[in-house]
C-alpha cells in the first residue's frame, strides 16, 4: 500500500473515532448519569428554620406515602368506583393540594416514603414521591420506615440521597458539632441507624428571639425488621440513639441568654421539643383503654423490644409531643406521662388503608406567647388532621 493510501486510511480512521466520541458525548453520555437526570447543584431553602412574623410555625406531617413508580402503581383499599383511575398520582395530587391549602412552614415525612417492593429504582421513586415538596420550595425533612430500603438502596444510601435533594434539611446522622459536647464515656460516635438529627427552629424575625432557637425538632431512625431470640419483630430506637438525644437536650439546659429585655428572663432556657419517628413505641398500646383524640382502629405494630424511649423522653423534660406513622388506620393522639403521642394516619394510596376512610395528614402548629412588647417562648402546640376529601378533623 502506498504512503498516500496509508495516510488517507489514517485520516478516515481518525475521523470515524472523532465522530463516535462526539456522538457519545452529545447523544448518550447524559443518559448514563445516575437516575437518568442531569447533575445539578442542590437548591437550599431559606435557613434557619424560624417562626413567622405572626408567631407561629406550622408543620405538615406526611406518614406512609408508600410511593411506587407513579401512574402504573395501583391504589389499595379504595372504593370499587375509585380503583380503575387510582394510582400513585392520587398521592401526588393530595400532597400538592394540602401544601397549597395549609401553607405549612415545614414538611416532616415520617417514614415508608416509598414502598420498596413496588419499585426497581429507589432514587427515581424518591424523586417522584418528594416532588411536590421540592416544587413548593419549602424546607422539608424525612426519616425512614420499614419499607424504604426494600428496593435498590440501603438505609444509609437512602438517607444520604434524601439529604442531597432540593430543599431537604434531612441529615444522614448528627454532624460532628452535635457530638462534640458529649464526653467519650457517655456515648461513642457510632449511633445506630441512619437519619438521627436535630433541627432548631428560631424565633420570629425582628424579635429578640430571632437569633435564638426556641423549638427543637428531633428525628430518629426506628429501624425496619430484626430478629430477637429467633423471633422476627419490628425495629426499635436503640440505646445509642437515646444517649445522643438525651445529651443534646441536656446541652440546652441552662444555656445562657442575653437578658436585655425584662421579658426575656421569663423565657424558658430549655426549648421545648418534638420528636418524629416511624414505628410506635410499645407503651402506645396502653392508650387503647385511655381517653384519646382520634381513631384507634388497628393493633399497634411495635417492636417486642422496649429500649426505654418513653422514660428517656420523660427524663429529658423538654419533649412535648412525638409524631409517628406505621399504623395507617390509626390517627389518634394520646397522653403518656405528660407527653402527647400522635399517629399521622396513612397518607399514600398505595399503602393499605380502609375503603371509604379518606387518606389523611397531620398538621402541627406551634405558637409563641405574646408578651407585652415582644414574643416570648413557645406557648402551645396544637394539631389537627387534614383529609383527602377537603375536610379537616
Amino acid at each position: 500500500m502506498s504512503k498516500t493510501m496509508e495516510g488517507l486510511c489514517s485520516l478516515l480512521y481518525l475521523t470515524l473515532v472523532l465522530t463516535i466520541v462526539f456522538t457519545l458525548h452529545t447523544q448518550i453520555a447524559h443518559k448514563l448519569l445516575i437516575g437518568h437526570h442531569p447533575l445539578h447543584l442542590k437548591k437550599s431553602p431559606h435557613l434557619p428554620l424560624r417562626f413567622n412574623s405572626g408567631g407561629t410555625f406550622k408543620i405538615l406531617q406526611v406518614a406512609d406515602m408508600h410511593y411506587g413508580t407513579g401512574i402504573l402503581t395501583r391504589c389499595r383499599d379504595v372504593l370499587a368506583s375509585e380503583f380503575d383511575y387510582c394510582s400513585d398520582l392520587n398521592t401526588t395530587r393530595f400532597l400538592k393540594r394540602i401544601i397549597q391549602s395549609e401553607k405549612p412552614d415545614f414538611i416532616a415525612f415520617t417514614g415508608d416514603n416509598i414502598f420498596g417492593p413496588s419499585t426497581h429504582d429507589a432514587a427515581e421513586s424518591l424523586i417522584r414521591a418528594f416532588g411536590p415538596a421540592m416544587d413548593s420550595e419549602l424546607p422539608w425533612a424525612a426519616v425512614l420506615g420499614n419499607h424504604d430500603q426494600e428496593s435498590t438502596m440501603t438505609r444509609e444510601e437512602l438517607m444520604s440521597f434524601i439529604s442531597l435533594m432540593d430543599y431537604s434539611v434531612s441529615q444522614t446522622n448528627p454532624p460532628v458539632d452535635d457530638l462534640s459536647s458529649v464526653t467519650e464515656g457517655d456515648m461513642t460516635k457510632n449511633i445506630d441507624g441512619f437519619g438521627n438529627y436535630n433541627l432548631r427552629v428560631y424565633g420570629a424575625p425582628g424579635s429578640h428571639l430571632a437569633n435564638r432557637s426556641v423549638l427543637n425538632l428531633f428525628f430518629l431512625d426506628s429501624g425496619d425488621r430484626e430478629v430477637v431470640q429467633g423471633i422476627r419483630t419490628y425495629g426499635w430506637i436503640k440505646e445509642s440513639q437515646l444517649r445522643w438525644l438525651h445529651s443534646v437536650s441536656k446541652g440546652y439546659q441552662g444555656q445562657k441568654q442575653d437578658n436585655n429585655h425584662l421579658e426575656e428572663a421569663s423565657v424558658c432556657a430549655t426549648p421545648p421539643a418534638m420528636v418524629f419517628f416511624h414505628i410506635p413505641i410499645p407503651e402506645i398500646q396502653q392508650l387503647y383503654n385511655q381517653q384519646i383524640v382520634g381513631q384507634f382502629q388497628q393493633r399497634i405494630s411495635c417492636s417486642s423490644m422496649n429500649s426505654g424511649v418513653l422514660q428517656t423522653f420523660i427524663s429529658m423534660g423538654d419533649v412535648r409531643a412525638a409524631f409517628m406513622g406505621h399504623d395507617h388506620t390509626n390517627d389518634f393522639c394520646g397522653n403518656l406521662e405528660g407527653i402527647w403521642f400522635c399517629h399521622g394516619g396513612g397518607f399514600g394510596y398505595h399503602g393499605y388503608g380502609k375503603a371509604g376512610w379518606p387518606r389523611r395528614a397531620r398538621i402541627i402548629s406551634a405558637e409563641l406567647e405574646k408578651g407585652e412588647k415582644s414574643w416570648m417562648g413557645v406557648e402551645r402546640i396544637s394539631t389537627w388532621k387534614r383529609l383527602d376529601d377537603e375536610k379537616a378533623e
